[in-house]
Parts: structure tokens; sequence; C-alpha cells
């Protein structure tokens, strides 16, 4: 097949089409660098492991099967942080650059679907936005780097500390949760600066480049205008509201459930830094500052929620993310008062924007309990006989895989070849697979559809 063969039918893809092969191809590629022997530090890595690894920082997951730090070298260390910014920049600003730039396939109907589901109301130039994107990731990963410079160049020497710096903030900024240190960010538990300026990393990579952008531009106006009243948009609303209230909800939980758990003994401000810290991080980071083997149950079935909701839609997060929750809790009190529209802030959510919020979430739950299903049936058909957290720790390994999150008790160094090769797509799809479906459901909603008559049928 000649190239330029290839090169017709990448332009004959559909949007959907167009993002996976994308994202299978830097994956790829990524695998086959970190497969080669100047990407490891003594024998090379098996390719599986290398395409685990390269999934994982593609798809910024943070699952790993190897010690970043240790296992592999500066040139591997460097593939993983290429493809983890690529990764995190991906949603917005790859796609429509493969989109736009490119011209891969998009036509009129195409573009207006990109618009759908990556923005919540039309913009006026895509290049601006890109410009905008990029500017703000910069900023925002170099005011990191700088603070957590303080906090790792005494410890580990100038350009060591310096370099660690630089991959936290990127990882941290993207939601990869991958780290340079063996025991993860356990070390710097009682660091304040540590514990403040990845949390914070950690929260803007989770609400949206476009959540930022809108809040950089009221900034802006309200500073040159002060007696103009700029509102936010409904969707910046309910990423704040909602991202804030799982934030709280998820800390003061932790801290209560933990008390006399995991965090007894422990100084007042170091427990209250480890459980605001795990709150954050389940929501698609993946970094830890506590042991999470040493969790209770009630607590990682909590962490698990938070891993399912995830961050917010066009971010460096995974999930179902914040607006479907929203969507959720706002429907089913609309539905309990008895009204049939489902209304937010003083606005009314459209019909099809329920829908597909609906269908996302459905999908995701089948989505999941295939994968754990499989998981189970690979690696733990005797799990009656197994530890008795054996069940917890597959159920926590497939959420975590799903949401891009990264955290893990103990299921990754266990998985076997099928095992691998189960989250490797599950990561995959976490990353692309709802809104590859959001597509789908945008491109081929049929306004003028058949209808029959209607008939009711039971329900609970």
């Amino acid at each position: 097949m000649s190239m330029r063969t290839v090169l017709m039918r990448v332009k004959a893809f559909s949007p959907a089409q167009a993002l996976m092969f994308s994202y299978a191809l830097a994956i790829l590629t990524g695998a086959v660098l970190l497969a080669t022997p100047m990407a490891a530090n003594g024998s090379p890595l098996s390719f599986l492991d290398a395409l685990f690894t390269a999934t994982s920082a593609q798809c910024v997951t943070g699952l790993v099967v190897v010690d970043t730090g240790t296992r592999l070298s500066l040139f591997g260390q460097g593939v993983v942080l290429l493809l983890i910014q690529i990764g995190g920049l991906g949603i917005t600003t790859f796609s429509v650059y493969l989109f736009i730039y490119l011209r891969v396939g998009v036509s009129a109907r195409g573009r207006w679907i990109i618009n759908e589901t990556l923005m919540h109301t039309p913009i006026s130039s895509w290049r601006e936005l890109i410009n905008d994107i990029v500017i703000m990731t910069l900023i925002i990963e170099v005011v990191g780097t700088v603070l957590l410079s303080a906090a790792f160049i005494p410890q580990l020497g100038f350009w060591p500390g310096l370099y660690s710096a630089v991959f936290h903030s990127i990882s941290a900024f993207c939601n990869a949760g991958f780290s340079l240190f063996p025991d993860n960010l356990v070390g710097f538990r009682n660091d304040s600066l540590v514990n403040v300026t990845i949390m914070a990393l950690i929260t803007l990579g989770g609400i949206g480049f476009l959540v930022i952008r809108e809040l950089l531009q009221v900034g802006r106006i309200r500073v040159r205008h002060r007696k103009q009243k700029v509102k936010l948009s409904l969707h910046t609303k309910i990423v704040l509201v909602t991202s804030g209230c799982l934030i709280v909800y998820g800390a003061v939980v932790i801290g209560w459930l933990e008390m006399h758990g995991a965090l007894a003994g422990r100084p007042l401000m170091e427990g209250v830094w480890t459980a605001l810290f795990q709150s954050v991080t389940a929501r698609t980071a993946g970094f830890n500052t506590i042991d999470l083997n040493v969790l209770r149950a009630p607590t990682l079935f909590l962490m698990i929620f938070l891993m399912f909701v995830g961050a917010s839609p066009g971010s460096a997060g995974g999930g179902v993310k914040t607006t479907s929750l929203a969507l959720f809790l706002a429907i089913f009190y609309s539905r309990l008062k008895g009204s049939p529209h489902t209304n937010i802030f003083r606005r009314t959510i459209p019909t099809d924007v329920i829908t597909k919020a609906l269908a996302l979430v459905i999908l995701a739950s089948i989505l999941i309990g295939i994968a754990l299903f499989g998981l189970l049936i690979v690696q733990a058909p005797d799990i009656a006989h197994e530890n008795k957290r054996e069940f917890l720790s597959y159920l926590f390994e497939t959420f975590s895989a799903f949401g891009t999150v990264g955290l893990s008790i103990g299921a990754t160094a266990k998985l076997s070849v099928l095992g691998k090769w189960i989250i490797i797509l599950l990561m995959f799809a976490g990353r692309v697979g709802l809104l590859t479906v959001a597509f789908a459901i945008a491109g081929r909603m049929r306004r003028h559809a058949t209808q029959y008559a209607e008939e009711n049928i039971m329900i609970g």
C-alpha cells in the first residue's frame, strides 16, 4: 500500500476515527521508543510493558508496571513526559489542531460535531483558542516548576531538583500522576508547599482549559471596568461549584473515616493535608501522599466514586465528568418537584444534552462492568480463596484505569499478560472512548426519525 493511499484513507476518516487513530499512533510511537535499549536502565523493556507505559502516559493515567524514576533512563523519562504533555493537551488542542490545521476529513458537519463536544459555546477563532491554551499551559507549568523547585532542590541538588520539579509540574497539571520517586509523593506529605502546588496544578488541569480561559477573561474585564458586571457561563458555574463540593466532601469524609485508622496519631495539619490531597488526586490525578493499602474499605469506595466522576469536560482528566454528576442531581431534583424540565442556576438544560449525559454514564458503567468481569476471569478466577481485599483491589484498578487516575492498591503489579491488555484498552477507552461516543451521538442524531404509537410499560 502506497503512502498516498494511506493518506487518502486517513483523510476519509470521520472526526471520531481520526481522533482514535491519532491517539493510537502516538501510543504506538511511544511504545516503540520505550522498547529501545536507550530508554531503559539495564535490559530493555518488553514491548508489552513499553506499550502499557506509553498508553498510561498518553492517556494521562499514571498506572505503571515499571518504576519511572529508576527503570527508565533519562531518554525514556523524556518520552513519557512528552506523551504526558501531548495527552494532557489532547482533548482540545491536539484534536482541534489535527482536524482544523491538518484538515483531516473535517467538513462543516465535522466542525459542528467538534464544537458540540468540546465547546459549550461557539468560539470566534480556533487559532486564538489554541494559542491561549498553549500559553496558559506553559505559564502554569513554569510557575509550578518554580514553586516545586523550592522544595526539591534543597533535598536533591540543583539539576536533579530542577528536573524533578519540571517533571512533576507537567505530570500534575496534565493529571497524569507519574512520579520519579519510588513512593510517589509520600515523602512530601508534611511539605505544605509541595501539597498546595501539586493540588493547585491538579485542580487547574482538571477544571478545563476553557474554564481557565473564561476566568482570566472575566478577571481582565473586571480589573479594567470595575463597575461592569460580567457573568460566568453556566458551564463554568457548574464546573466550579461541583468541583469545589467534591473536593470538600471528599476531604471531610476521608478525614472522618480515617480519623481512627490511617490518620490516627498523626499531627493535625499532616492529617488535613493528607485527607485533602487524596480527595483532590482521586479525581484523575494519580499522585498519593499515603500508602493506599492502609486505607479502610469505605474510604477506598469513596475514592472509587471520585474516580468515576473524574474531572471536567475539555480538561486533562478523565471520568464521566463533573457536569454529568451535576446534571444527574439536577434531574432527580427536578423530577422530585414534579417538573418536566431540568433547571440549574435559573437556566433550563436542553433535552439532547440530558440524553447525551445519560447515555455516556450508562455506557461508561457497562464498559467498566465488562472490563472488571474480564479482569477477574484472567486474574482471580478463584477469588474466594484469595486475599479478602482481592476483589476490591481489581475493582479499584478498573475504575482507576477508566477514569485515567493512576491510583492502585497493588493490582497493577500482579497483572498478567491478558490483564495488562485489558487495562491498556480500558485506559485508551477512558481517554477517547466517551468523547468518541459523544461524536457519534451528535453526528447521528436524526431530527425527523420515525416515531410510532406510544405504549406504556411498568418501571420499578
